[in-house]
């Protein structure tokens, strides 16, 4: 591809992305299909399980070796640069478009499948970019026991599990979410099912001590989906939805205490100590 003195590693990343033939399907995607007709109702006290009792599962080697591999290519590029861990990658385009967005930043781009992660690229990966093998469940704990602060946490269209029995399955619903807060950073989801972004945004707001909303998002003019999926659902005319917190925004909130928390689906969740967090009314 040419480039002249005036094209930007934005635009051609952008430019890759929206000329990748075959990497999405278009227009083809179901719409979520749940019992679920609001924020699960267990969701509060199975945080509250989770925040009280840290998750003890064993580390496995690969994903230490993987915490290596990206501690060392950090370092390597720039150990003063700001880390952005793009979870959940996938094949790598959110990783190829979150480098180039912030060209000072380290990205890590983290995905659980090696087939995945070893798909055609739409451009070389940048140097302030790596892509890796590892499970996420043992990396975020691995990033947060070297005492590392993220920039920005990525967590882009993950699986909804929209069964009312996988709430555990869900990243809100894991006993390992609680160690989000301790990686702090402008964390940012996304999903078409606006449930999920809803949980997340309740969720959220109890680790972060502060409003988190639920809202429809929307691509800004002129922008480029940044993964695959988020390409199929606007094809297939699907709602897109995010919430985002800046965990350095606010302090942690101290233990005891309670709050509602409005729900889109006109019931309350009571979260101990929790401010109340805005759903938008779309769902």
């Amino acid at each position: 591809m040419s480039r002249d003195s005036g094209w930007s590693a934005e635009q051609d990343t952008a430019s890759a992305l929206a000329d990748e033939e075959g990497a999405a399907a278009e227009g083809n995607s179901r719409f979520i299909a749940s019992a679920q007709d609001g924020p699960h109702r267990d969701l509060p006290g199975l945080l509250e399980r989770h925040l009280a009792h840290p998750f003890r599962k064993p580390v496995l080697d690969y994903n230490r070796a993987a915490l290596a591999t990206a501690l060392a290519a950090w370092r390597d590029w720039n150990p003063a640069a700001p880390l952005i861990l793009d979870a959940g990658c996938g094949v790598g385009w959110s990783t190829l478009a979150i480098a180039a967005q912030y060209p000072d930043h380290f990205v890590l781009g983290v995905d659980q499948s090696l087939d995945r992660l070893q798909r055609a690229k739409p451009l070389p990966l940048p140097a302030n970019a790596l892509l890796l093998r590892a499970d996420l469940v043992d990396f975020w704990r691995l990033l947060a026991g070297e005492g590392i602060r993220l920039a920005r946490h990525y967590n882009l269209y993950p699986n909804p599990w929209p069964k009312i029995g996988h709430l555990a399955r869900r990243w809100h619903g894991h006993a390992v979410f609680p160690v989000w807060r301790e990686l702090g950073g402008v964390v940012e989801c996304r999903s078409n099912w606006s449930i999920y972004i809803a949980e997340m945004a309740l969720a959220l707001s109890r680790l972060s001590g502060q409003p988190v909303a639920a809202e429809a998002y929307a691509l800004p003019p002129g922008g480029q989906p940044m993964t695959p999926f988020e390409k199929k659902y606007l094809a297939s005319g699907h709602g897109l939805w995010r919430c985002v917190v800046d965990f350095a925004a606010a302090a942690a909130p101290d233990q005891g205490g309670a709050a509602a928390v409005g729900c889109a689906a006109g019931f309350s969740l009571d979260f101990q100590q929790n401010p109340a967090s805005t759903v938008d009314q779309h769902q």
